[in-house]
């Protein structure tokens, strides 16, 4: 049987959590639907078509976790294909943890959100960077 998408959030020890704190049930049907959307749909399309900043999470080779601001004008991030999306990275403070942490380690989650509408969309993938590229 193939793992529902949102494995990757709600591993053995979350959904133990969820189930001593009775939310387990409600996030299964999650799971009975197969987790979470993996490909980028038109909803996320609009969603990144408006994105103005972006929080970026990489890890180590070692799992040290490591988050940082990504940030541009609106639509900085753009679909690519439906299991790909993009940015151009400005240089910021040339501490190059990200690129350093990709170097070892591609997971990658990024955390956008829109405060205005109270409204967020969490991705989790792998990610690279790519140099020289327009």
């Amino acid at each position: 049987m193939t793992k529902p998408s949102s494995d990757i959030a709600f591993t053995p020890a979350v959904k133990a959590l969820q189930a001593e704190r009775g939310s387990r049930k409600a996030y299964s049907k999650l799971e009975d639907n197969g987790g979470f959307r993996t490909a980028v749909d038109e909803d996320l399309m609009a969603f990144l078509a408006k994105v103005d900043t972006a929080y970026l999470a990489t890890a180590n080779a070692e799992g040290q976790p490591y988050a940082q601001h990504r940030g541009g004008p609106e639509g900085f991030i753009r679909v690519i294909d439906e299991r790909t999306i993009g940015f151009a990275d400005y240089v910021g403070n040339r501490q190059y943890v990200t690129a350093g942490n990709l170097s070892e380690n591609d997971k990658a989650f990024l955390f956008l959100m829109d405060y205005a509408h109270r409204r967020r969309v969490k991705v989790w993938g792998h990610a690279r960077v790519v140099r020289d590229d327009a």
